[in-house]
């Protein structure tokens, strides 16, 4: 299995606009980050996790000519603004099956709702199939992937565990009972927002005490802001199993 990391920044992304923080007016491409995303690739499968309003240049930028779905985690603007985008994909490959929470489903229908006319459709218009999850196993390709609800303060947010792969962001809490899924994983994502304490995330302790309770072989850090610092400072901080993920960073599982 391979991850690519499409984008490992916060709502606004790094850097900034009109920020003078030092980490926004940063040379280092590290600390230059899109919002977040990851493309998850096994077998002759690739699914998207989240569609932000930088997915067209994420799917430039990794070369990704194929995907064979969408899994949103929430409705939140960075992570479902750039659905129109899909359209190339649509053209070549048809529907898009798209997975979410009746919530964010429902979401996106008053969002987007061209896409999901049925009289009149404009022609230029992107079309999806909409496959609703529930906190239950379900099924892509030829694996099963395990959904993992978590709270992004009042907002309820999946997670997912694919095989020893596990991709959770916007966490703030997690209940012991969703925990449970997450025993003897190679590879844990979480996010880890800044160093201070923050309202509906993970900062860099509560991901780093997270990552210790859960115990995975390795870990990797994102939807990170510039308030946690430059990305080779912030990493040397890190226990020698926790990484700083950065944009366009590659892993095999």
């Amino acid at each position: 299995m391979k991850i690519t990391f499409l984008g490992t920044g916060t709502s606004q992304g790094i850097p900034v606009i009109g920020s003078t923080h030092p980490v926004c007016l940063s040379q280092d491409k590290k600390d230059k980050r899109l919002r977040v995303s990851v493309l998850v690739e096994w077998n002759d499968y690739s699914y998207v996790i989240d569609c932000g309003p930088d997915f067209r240049y994420q799917m430039l930028r990794s070369k990704c000519n194929k995907i064979d779905g969408i899994l949103f985690t929430h409705e939140h603007s960075d992570h479902v603004a750039g659905l129109d985008d899909i359209r190339p994909f649509v053209f070549r490959q048809g529907d898009l099956p798209i997975y979410g929470h009746k919530r964010v489903l429902e979401a996106i229908r008053t969002r987007f709702a061209y896409v999901f006319e049925t009289e009149n459709k404009y022609p230029g218009a992107p079309s999806v199939h909409e496959i609703e999850i529930k906190n239950a196993p379900f099924q892509l390709g030829d694996i099963k992937v395990i959904p993992i609800d978590v709270n992004h303060n009042y907002v309820q947010v999946f997670g997912f565990r694919f095989k020893d792969f596990a991709y959770i962001t916007d966490a703030k809490t997690i209940s012991d009972e969703e925990i449970k899924k997450l025993k003897e994983l190679k590879v844990l994502v979480i996010n880890a927002l800044r160093q201070k304490p923050h309202h509906s995330h993970f900062n860099l302790e509560e991901a780093l005490n997270f990552i210790d309770l859960v115990k995975p072989e390795r870990a990797y850090l994102t939807h990170i802001s510039h308030h946690l610092g430059f990305h080779e400072e912030v990493q040397q901080s890190l226990p020698n199993n926790v990484f700083l993920a950065y944009d366009n960073l590659e892993i095999t599982i």
